[in-house]
């Protein structure tokens, strides 16, 4: 080679670095822990995660399918990206916090076609301290108006064989309600759908969740294994199986969320949800209060034998709301009688709806206007059940009576989908809804994805294998699945879980009862869930007599259900958790057990200086053959001192702190 050949290569070296430079990107978080790492190859783009210098995600491709223009990720070009750090803190209406920090570094990588149409993508990437996020925006375009999807190419390529806790199923349409399973990913079956989020187990005690934020005008995403990568497989559209969102530009998909830490509480603690979704364009939510609900169709509409006849009638609900009023209860839950609903419907039952269902009208035996006078009377709220295709024919005109009868809220129920019109249909609810001052509830529907921001008025979601499985199932939820529930489906925000059965037996005497079911775990167990679900409109599903006189019904009568401060203070995947949360001046700290008993320790460091009365229930020196005995204890505690917490099987404690 003469020297001008060698000039040569040396000059088209000099111009090749930067150019291959510019086709790879790294996002760190604020504090140096988590870098993803973006390059764009020949084939798609595609990224890495490392968390504290520890691959979790190797290269994972990234790419959309278009019913329209086929594919989007080959011949890309890359203009130059675009770097941000954010710092600021904003309030939650409800939540597990009053004021979060959103605290991110941001980039956003363009991505250009090189020839057709010239299609243009963005991929925007957040980086937190506990986890990161992608999405892709569509923006306006002079060349591409619309778009028909057919797959969203994003992949997770997990490095080494984590243990992995997930709901899967076999069909999109379901009401994510099961048992958990836990499986390497080695073991996952192909073509499975795995529910999200779903929480990953590394070998060195390095925890992964995956989920989504902002899930608006698009299809819920799921995860399926294919050739041994973990891929989103999006909810189709109802009646085929190909197109799976249909949009307008300018669009943009949900955030797909990867949640790390090394410690599993952090997780728990974390807002990065909430910090993905958008601010509520509604100024005034001073009408909007959470609180707990009564809940009679859990206990079996249960009523007293000789004072009236039960039904969907005024008594019954007097009888219910007196109970709500004598204890704090902020609502009553008006919902039928029987298996029957309280308004006019020519269907049988409550999981279907008839030609002619009208919720604006009742059933000839109940007056809502005099059910909701009486109830203003006494200071408790009135909060209705109805199944979504009841009200969604015409939600002004069902929440307007609603509004004029003075109900304040409802429980939407038999949702059972995530596809694209579902999502919407869910968002319109939530929408209508807070026009007329009425919060909601949604029932069999798809995990939360951070949307309480936007809508505080969405008080919780179901989509949990719960409390009411024990009315009719022969295998009972147990402490284990509680648990299951805390590390994954808590994850993603607020779980409706049927509380407060105050009937617990030793699992050997369970049987099923539809009326005055029965539970496992002790009552201590059932306490601690008040404290350690997040949910903004808790049950209390017992009847009266049920708790009235009963020891720990004190507790029940206080504890809040949205929160101003959340920490996790002590926690060990799969066996225990104690959560501590702050409610003005006073704290309520919960911990439930699994099924094999121990002694734990829990710092009171998250306390603030000073003194506090506590108020400690403890499961009681009988509670191996009656798992209801309770023990309390008052003591005066400071944030220096460490609390010994004897937990049986299937137990728990609560520990109530008032600053002297």
């Amino acid at each position: 080679m003469n020297m001008l050949q060698k000039l040569t290569l040396f000059f088209c070296l000099l111009i090749a670095i930067p150019i291959y430079a510019q086709r790879n990107i790294k996002l760190t978080s604020p504090d140096g822990n988590i870098v993803f790492a973006f390059k764009l190859t020949d084939n798609l783009p595609v990224y890495q995660v490392t968390y504290k210098g520890k691959v979790l995600i190797k290269d994972s491709e990234l790419s959309m399918s278009f019913k329209e223009g086929g594919s989007f990720g080959t011949n890309l070009k890359r203009p130059e990206a675009r770097f941000d750090e954010v710092d600021e803190t904003y309030d939650l209406i409800v939540g597990k916090t009053k004021t979060a920090r959103d605290r991110h570094n941001e980039v956003i990588i363009p991505l250009i076609e090189r020839g057709g149409a010239e299609r243009q993508l963005h991929l925007v990437i957040r980086a937190f301290d506990d986890g990161l996020a992608f999405r892709y925006e569509f923006p306006k375009q002079k060349n591409w108006s619309s778009y028909t999807l057919t797959d969203e190419g994003s992949s997770f390529n997990v490095v080494g064989n984590p243990l992995v806790r997930a709901l899967l199923w076999d069909n999109y349409n379901n009401t994510h309600e099961g048992f958990y399973q836990k499986l390497s990913v080695s073991e996952i079956p192909a073509d499975t759908l795995m529910d999200m989020p779903a929480l990953f187990e590394f070998s060195d005690n390095v925890y992964m969740a995956i989920t989504e934020a902002n899930l608006r005008d698009y299809a819920g995403m799921y995860l399926t294994k294919r050739d041994g990568i973990l891929k989103s497989q999006l909810s189709p559209l109802q009646g085929q199986t190909t197109e799976k969102v249909k949009a307008q530009l300018p669009h943009r998909t949900p955030w797909r969320v990867m949640m790390i830490s090394d410690r599993i509480g952090e997780l728990l603690e974390s807002n990065i949800l909430t910090s993905l979704n958008d601010p509520s364009p509604v100024t005034d939510w001073s009408w909007l209060k959470p609180g707990k609900t009564s809940f009679h169709w859990w206990n079996g509409d249960i009523v007293p034998d000789t004072i009236f006849p039960p039904g969907v009638n005024f008594e019954t609900n007097k009888y219910y709301i007196d109970f709500c009023a004598r204890n704090h209860i902020e609502y009553h839950s008006v919902i039928g009688y029987g298996g029957f609903a309280w308004y006019k419907s020519d269907a049988a039952g409550y999981g279907v709806v008839g030609p002619h269902t009208d919720v604006t009208q009742t059933v000839p035996s109940l007056n809502m206007q005099q059910v909701c006078d009486y109830a203003k009377e006494k200071g408790v709220d009135i909060h209705v059940w109805v199944h979504w295709k009841a009200i969604y024919p015409d939600l002004e005109k069902a929440f307007t009576q609603f509004e004029k009868w003075g109900v304040k809220g409802m429980m939407v129920d038999f949702l059972e989908r995530d596809d694209q019109e579902m999502v919407n249909i869910q968002e319109e609810i939530l929408n209508v809804a807070a026009k007329h001052k009425l919060f909601i509830q949604f029932h069999g529907a798809y995990k939360p994805t951070g949307l309480h921001r936007t809508y505080p008025n969405e008080f919780t979601r179901e989509g949990t294998h719960n409390y009411e499985f024990n009315k009719w199932s022969e295998l009972p939820v147990s402490p284990d699945h509680d648990l299951d529930i805390a590390f994954t489906r808590l994850l993603a925000g607020a779980a409706d879980y049927h509380l407060g059965g105050f009937r617990a037996v030793p699992e050997a005497k369970f049987k099923t009862q539809y009326t005055r079911p029965l539970m496992i775990g002790t009552r201590c167990h059932m306490l601690a869930m008040y404290v350690v679900l997040e949910s903004y409109l808790n049950m209390v599903a017992d009847y009266p007599e049920a708790y009235e006189g009963q020891p720990g019904f004190e507790f029940l009568q206080k504890v809040p259900t949205a929160w101003d401060e959340t920490h996790v203070p002590n926690a060990e995947i799969d066996k225990f958790v104690t959560m501590a949360r702050r409610k003005g001046a006073a704290w309520y700290v919960g911990t439930i057990n699994n099924t094999e008993a121990r002694t734990i320790q829990v710092p009171l460091n998250f306390l603030p200086e000073g003194t506090f009365k506590a108020t400690l229930y403890t499961d009681g020196a009988d509670v191996s053959s009656d798992p209801n005995d309770v023990n309390i204890e008052l003591k005066t505690v400071t944030n220096e001192d460490v609390i010994t917490i004897p937990l049986t099987a299937g137990g728990g404690q609560v520990m109530h702190l008032i600053k002297n």
